[in-house]
């Protein structure tokens, strides 16, 4: 019997009975050849050295309940991971390499964890056991040693080889990006050299199990439910009513259509017109059961892998200019304070007016004579909405919810190649759209909530106490945030975040308070959205591209499906939606990276974001990627002791007093774009 299928029949024997077992209650349960009991002994004492299992008299016991906890394996290869609980429930649980025991980003585990004895007095713990593997393949680069086939995997804990089976009938070159079953660990994919064209995207889709073609049914499906015809018969005709879509320049699935009418008393009414999916994609349809197990649509540079066929997301479903379309809207009357009055909500038909994208809409605000004149008969709507949607956000902060401003990277091509890297921040026409669609989303879940309807609800659970007072021993030096952990508010972050603004280390506290929040995800019950600050909230407004959004739909027009199913689809979605976003950031973050090895020994500035055993973790200025920078490296810049001078463990050089939140600029000394390394070095 191998090692490790012995082990693991003694742990669930063990777990079957948590009274305990004596030596010999376990030989007679295992069937146990007597020239096999001394492996068995030697587990067991391996067990007890690893604290896996406790001896009490004669009886071999699991450690106490409390002891043991489930979560979610996260690991970047830095010779570490940590254990997100089950529920979120508590402080994260680090793991070294050396006691992940294989499990990799992503999967279910259980793990044994022992309060502050590890990194920075955190809780450290060991796998016992992969409850769930998150994928079924292992994508990582493939070496050879001495004819054997090995596989360095992109997801585990460190970047160690672990050998293959069988190369199966493939045979890549050692450097080649492959993939491997992770079961039989035997070779099923060769994708290439990691700088070939198109191989990075192949590898991020291949790497979280995303779909990319749709079956033929599905496809056939497509076609058969666009031809339905378009019925008024039941809807509320707004096609009369001007109506328009605000998107980006490139975008092809336009799910949301916004109208407004203002009263002389102040009052306004806002309409939110969505596609009506629901109307196409009927329950228990392979259409249906395709757009479910995909869950979203993953968007990466130059490529989309949507939620629904093209027939439908690009063409029927989509609210093109001066085209009738069936819709799901929602009508606000809004005071003049920013209170919602009323709401109404109704299948409907709509007949957009144009298509207007976010820079022209800006332009317009900034007071641009060229798009004013092209879009005259929009401008007084259009300012009606900025006014609308400033009152909206105004009375959304001041009720407590976060408003974050983070920058996001936006890849610029040349004749094909990455030219550079730039900043894209949102700007007044992307809030107005986000102040209407969160608007309505609210406005939904609070109806479906009312009225005891079941569906699928937007959830994000306050942070962990001692998420929260990390937070505030990191923030305490900058004197921005002050009550105590238990006490903290949504307000409070905002305040934070205001405080912080404009200033140097406006950015950092972002980050931070960003790290102490909890995942927001899907739930059939509706718990309120920390975030936001709003006790009702769910996803309306996306049902080309979320299926949770096209839940809610059938939900409101009280179409027929099976409430049982919502805890499934909940979860589903939200493990769905995960994985979309590690996918598309990954895949820029690769590229950013491949694009620094041509920047090798130039300067750069940054900030420092945190701090490990060995150095500190750097985020380069626009750039969104971290490298570490050594504090051996730090001393030998710096030479002898001085005044606030901080020295480090015995051994070392002293090094300069470098905080949390600070400037520095460094050098690139070196970058593997494959598992996400940058080393730098003092400028």
């Amino acid at each position: 019997m191998r090692r490790d299928t012995c082990v693991e029949r003694i742990l669930d024997l063990l777990r079957k009975n948590r009274q305990g077992l004596t030596l010999q209650n376990i030989f007679k349960e295992l069937a146990v050849q007597r020239k096999e009991r001394a492996k068995i002994e030697s587990h067991l004492l391996d067990l007890e050295n690893k604290k896996l299992v406790r001896r009490v008299r004669n009886r071999y016991l699991l450690p106490p309940e409390s002891d043991l906890v489930r979560g979610r394996f996260e690991t970047f290869g830095r010779g570490f991971g940590f254990v997100i609980r089950d529920g979120g429930k508590g402080e994260d649980v680090y793991v070294p390499a050396r006691y992940a025991k294989g499990a990799m980003h992503g999967d279910a585990v259980e793990i044994l964890a022992r309060e502050s004895g590890g990194r920075g007095g955190r809780n450290e713990g060991r796998v016992v056991r992969i409850l769930k593997k998150e994928r079924k393949a292992i994508v990582g680069v493939f070496s050879e040693r001495m004819g054997a086939p090995f596989i360095v995997p992109f997801d585990a804990a460190s970047p160690e080889e672990v050998p293959l089976v069988s190369r199966g009938s493939l045979f890549p070159k050692p450097g080649m990006i492959v993939a491997a079953d992770r079961g039989r660990m035997v070779l099923t994919d060769v994708f290439g050299f990691p700088d070939d064209p198109g191989v990075d995207v192949r590898v991020v889709i291949r790497k979280y199990g995303l779909a990319e073609a749709f079956t033929e049914t599905v496809l056939a499906e497509a076609e058969e439910t666009a031809a339905r015809p378009r019925d008024p018969e039941g809807r509320a005709d707004y096609r009369e009513w001007t109506t328009f879509t605000i998107d980006g320049e490139h975008a092809q699935d336009f799910d949301d259509a916004i109208g407004i009418k203002s009263f002389d008393d102040g009052r306004a009414l806002l309409s939110v017109h969505i596609a009506d999916v629901s109307h196409y994609v009927r329950p228990g349809t392979a259409l249906d059961r395709s757009a479910y197990d995909r869950g979203t649509s993953a968007y990466f540079p130059g490529l989309t892998l949507p939620m629904l066929p093209e027939r439908l997301s690009n063409d029927v479903c989509s609210l093109r200019p001066r085209e009738d379309r069936l819709t799901m809207s929602v009508l606000l009357e809004i005071a003049p304070d920013g209170s919602v009055l009323r709401s109404e909500f109704h299948p409907s038909i709509i007949r957009t007016a144009e298509r207007l994208t976010y820079t022209a809409v800006f332009k317009i605000f900034e007071g641009d004579a060229d798009e004013r004149s092209r879009y005259a008969a929009l401008v007084p709507d259009l300012l009606a909405m900025r006014e609308l949607a400033r009152k909206l956000r105004a009375r959304r902060v001041d009720d407590g919810s976060l408003d974050f401003d983070l920058l996001e990277p936006e890849l610029v091509y040349q004749e094909g190649r990455l030219a550079s890297i730039a900043t894209f921040a949102q700007n007044e026409a992307h809030k107005l759209i986000e102040e209407f669609m969160v608007a309505a989303n609210v406005a939904v879940a609070a109806h479906l909530s009312r009225r005891k309807i079941p569906s699928i609800f937007r959830v994000h659970p306050a942070p962990a106490v001692g998420d929260l007072e990390k937070l505030r021993d990191t923030l305490l030096p900058f004197g921005i945030i002050r009550p105590a952990p238990d006490k903290i508010r949504p307000a409070d972050l905002q305040a934070a975040i205001r405080a912080a603004e404009g200033k140097s280390a406006g950015k950092f506290v972002n980050v931070q308070i960003l790290r102490a929040m909890r995942l927001a995800a899907y739930s059939e019950r509706n718990a309120g959205h920390y975030g936001l600050a709003q006790p009702d909230y769910t996803h309306f407004t996306s049902p080309i591209r979320r299926y949770p959004d096209l839940v809610v739909h059938r939900s409101l027009t009280a179409a027929p499906f099976d409430p049982s199913a919502l805890p499934g689809i909940a979860l589903h979605s939200s493990e769905q939606e995960r994985k979309a976003d590690a996918a598309e950031q990954d895949l820029v973050e690769w590229r950013i990276f491949r694009f620094l090895k041509d920047k090798l020994g130039e300067e750069f500035n940054g900030l420092v974001v945190d701090a490990a055993r060995s150095g500190l973790v750097v985020e380069l200025d626009d750039l969104f990627v971290r490298g570490h920078l050594s504090f051996d490296d730090l001393g030998a810049a710096t030479g002898s002791p001085r005044p606030g001078a901080r020295s480090g463990p015995p051994g070392r050089k002293p090094r300069p007093r470098i905080e949390l939140g600070q400037s520095v600029t460094v050098v690139l000394a070196a970058v593997d774009p494959i598992l996400r390394r940058m080393t730098l070095v003092p400028a």
